[in-house]
């Protein structure tokens, strides 16, 4: 096999350097959280899989708008609402 030069040391260096975080964050739709909170999460990079209790349209309806906006994706599956920030698409072909 041939030199491969690797320097794993450095290679922290060239990893994008932004605030992203995501992960899947777990929550309530209810309206009791502010949608801005909501909107900062998924802008953050994570995913909200959020329980809903109550009118989805409704309590949706605080922050979906600047989702789309931003390229995220919304999607009621069940008793839950899938959100996901832009570039993470939610596969349905197994449903």
């Amino acid at each position: 096999m041939g030199d491969f030069n690797l320097n794993l040391q450095t290679a922290e260096e060239h990893l994008p350097s932004d605030d992203t975080e995501g992960g899947v964050v777990l929550g309530v739709l209810d309206g009791s959280t502010p949608p801005e909170e909501w909107i900062d999460s998924i802008a953050r990079g994570n995913v909200l899989f959020l329980s809903i209790e109550g009118d989805l349209n409704k309590l949706a309806s605080k922050f979906a708008r600047d989702i789309k906006d931003m390229d995220g994706n919304l999607m009621h599956f069940r008793k839950f609402l899938v959100v996901t920030p832009p570039g993470v698409d939610i596969d349905t072909d197994k449903l």
